[in-house]
């Protein structure tokens, strides 16, 4: 996105210029940066290691890489995303039908717990 600002620096246009993929990838994602906004500030808020000025920093790139993996299979598994909630099909029980991005994917049928997620998921092991 190319922003068009005044001498006071007030926004008067926007003109949206695709560089990576095509027009249908636009449409797909939107004229706006805010999903990969959205996606980063997520990615923050979980993974330690990415956030700025902090001592949790990976020294190594294979931690880094381990701590990344982790941060989007609890997410996509274990965390209820409110924008992809149902309405529930009886109205007698709770209003809302929570969904993980899994779960919309129809990857799963439920919303894992970390203790199932860790039972489950088998740890990989250095063969060298």
């Amino acid at each position: 996105m190319v922003k068009q600002r005044d001498d006071k620096g007030n926004l008067t246009g926007v003109e949206v210029r695709v560089i990576y993929g095509d027009d249908t990838t636009l449409a797909r994602t939107g004229t706006r940066t805010i999903y990969v906004e959205r996606t980063n500030l997520t990615s923050r808020l979980m993974n330690g290691r990415l956030v700025r000025k902090t001592l949790g920093f990976s020294k190594r790139l294979e931690m880094l890489r381990a701590a990344c993996s982790w941060e989007d299979v609890v997410y996509n598994l274990t965390r209820p995303v409110k924008t992809l909630r149902t309405l529930a099909s009886q109205p007698d029980q709770r209003r809302w039908f929570h969904r993980s991005p899994a779960m919309a994917a129809g990857l799963t049928n439920h919303i894992w717990s970390i203790r199932e997620l860790l039972m489950t998921i088998s740890v990989p092991t250095n063969r060298i």
